[in-house]
């Protein structure tokens, strides 16, 4: 079984694109793990939705789904962030609403875990921190956690009671073993650690390895959309510099 792991597709329906067009040339997958953020900043939410469920997939929920559903406060957002949360609220359908509010926020599949955040605070932690990583290995049921939330990939392993965050280099196979793991594979639609092109993973059963991989796409679409529907310019440029 192979399963494209992505999160945070931020309704950048051209970014999104790449990423399903990019894992289909290299050999395919049987099934979607979406990580949460499915809209939010990005000029395309409804398109988005519905692209992903287009594939068979396992999605869980983000605060910006959960926001933009209505079943969230954006009293913590930056200015950007809650503005764009409101316009993508005005433009989903109820179907949209409803299938967002209808993803959990944890699901296990295999011997993995599913959550945007953290096993300790589900959609509004960010992963970051040995404290962080600490609090959900302890909650963990499966042998590996994948997040999103961030938009940074890394890998964060679990070792004789030490616990050490390491980039998820690109292109390598990292083979799933006796170690415990949390794994991000990076942002789809809005990346923010210093490369503006999206991020996502590849996982082989069979082989039992996961590799990330990233692709290029054309930015200046989505930014063009993101003007044309009067999104923040601070949100429209941080995609030509991934931050």
């Amino acid at each position: 079984m192979r399963a494209l792991i992505l999160t945070d597709i931020h309704s950048n329906l051209e970014a999104f694109r790449a990423v399903l067009e990019d894992a289909t040339s290299r050999g395919g997958f049987d099934e979607v793990w979406c990580l949460g953020d499915i809209v939010g900043y990005g000029p395309d939410p409804g398109e988005c939705i519905e692209l992903l469920r287009r594939h068979n997939h396992i999605s869980v929920v983000g605060n910006h789904d959960l926001a933009a559903a209505g079943n969230l406060s954006t009293h913590d957002f930056n200015s950007h962030a809650r503005f764009a949360v409101h316009w993508t609220a005005a433009q989903l359908m109820p179907e949209h609403t409803q299938f967002l509010l209808s993803l959990p926020e944890v699901i296990q599949r295999e011997e993995f875990t599913l959550v945007h955040g953290s096993l300790r605070s589900p959609v509004l932690e960010y992963l970051l921190s040995t404290e962080a990583a600490i609090a959900t290995f302890h909650l963990l049921e499966s042998h590996f956690c994948l997040v999103g939330h961030s938009h940074i990939p890394f890998i964060c392993r679990e070792k004789n009671s030490l616990y050490s965050f390491e980039p998820f280099p690109e292109g390598d196979a990292v083979l799933l073993g006796e170690e415990r793991l949390i794994i991000n594979p990076g942002g789809v639609g809005q990346p923010r650690d210093g490369d503006p092109r999206p991020s996502y993973a590849l996982y082989d059963s069979d082989e039992e390895t996961i590799r990330r991989h990233r692709v290029t796409y054309h930015i200046e679409a989505t930014q063009e959309k993101m003007r044309r529907a009067g999104l923040p310019e601070r949100l429209i440029q941080r995609l030509n510099y991934g931050v």
